[in-house]
């Protein structure tokens, strides 16, 4: 039986954690917060922003189980596209967009007071595609 909701007012956050570079090509983790709607007050976990091996560019992982079947190490995708593999490329690019979003942050001058960290340290948020919220 499949069961379809009214369209909710859903707003997704993307949060960027920083990652002290292990392991080597792993720039940050991200997790997506989600705001109204049933899946308020919950997020997804598990995404990896990376530096593409051959360079140029970044790449994102999804959240992913690994099992092993005879001794090969195997994963699971947890968030997989229903139909259209180009369904994933919409969170790609808002995760991709968040991590430069965040960089350019990172990037301004060192804060020397406590209010200036702690406005640092705080997200902004910027508009992104299809109403969705990212930071």
């Amino acid at each position: 039986m499949t069961m379809t909701l009214a369209p909710w007012p859903i707003a997704v956050t993307v949060k960027i954690v920083a990652n002290d570079r292990t392991p080597i090509g792993k720039l940050a983790d991200a997790e997506l917060h989600f705001t109204g709607g049933p899946l308020d007050g919950l997020k997804l976990i598990g995404f990896g922003i990376w530096e593409r091996r051959t360079g140029g560019g970044r790449n994102v992982t999804f959240p992913a189980r690994q099992y092993a079947v005879n001794g090969e190490r195997r994963a699971f995708a947890l968030l997989r596209p229903i139909a259209d593999t180009a369904a994933q490329d919409k969170i790609r690019s808002l995760i991709l967009d968040a991590y430069a979003a965040h960089e350019a942050a990172q990037a301004q001058p060192e804060p020397t007071t406590e209010d200036e960290r702690a406005a640092r340290a705080s997200t902004t948020t910027t508009e992104a595609p299809f109403g969705w919220a990212s930071v």
